[in-house]
């Protein structure tokens, strides 16, 4: 019983490293089913560099997915830890939406190969993520001499802060 979150959790990860390995396959399958064996005639070397982007796109998010997912066992081999938790946001989500924006570029390309500039989402979003934290680091100096007015406010909510919290009970 003291395990039980964790063999929960070890278990959700578990269906869950499943059901994104079936999408990667059912995703590579149709691809290939689709585009190497009923849209032959039109395959170039272009089509084969794709495949091994996806494929690229898809083994190393769930790579890492993966290992954030194992459980961790102590010598006795009892269940320590039951992974990361796959529905946390973070770094996690950010491996999700690759592995999801690579579905759907894989399988919209078979349609045109207009859609390969969809790829293009990933790395806007890492420099507009990057931009925020420059700008972020930029500006923690750069703010000016305060006036006394912002001052005077600063000091007054300081000092509120600081106060003891006393708390009102009714006696019975």
């Amino acid at each position: 019983m003291a395990n039980q979150g964790a063999k929960k959790r070890r278990e959700e990860n578990r269906k869950h490293m499943r059901n994104l390995l079936r999408l990667i396959v059912f995703c590579n399958v149709v691809y290939v089913v689709l585009r190497m064996l009923i849209f032959h005639s039109s395959l170039t070397w272009k089509h084969w560099l794709g495949l091994i982007l996806t494929s690229l796109g898809y083994a190393i998010p769930y790579q890492q997915l993966a290992s954030m997912a194992s459980p961790a066992f102590d010598e006795n081999g009892e269940l320590l830890d039951g992974g990361h938790d796959m529905s946390s946001g973070g770094i996690c989500g950010y491996l999700h939406d690759i592995i999801y924006i690579t579905s759907f570029v894989q399988l919209t390309s078979i349609i045109s190969g207009k859609f390969w500039y969809t790829y293009l989402v990933i790395p806007g979003f890492a420099v507009y993520q990057l931009s925020g934290l420059i700008k972020a680091w930029f500006s923690q100096g750069s703010e000016g001499p305060e006036d006394e007015k912002t001052r005077k406010k600063r000091e007054k909510m300081e000092k509120k802060a600081s106060r003891p919290k006393f708390v009102k009970t009714r006696n019975k």
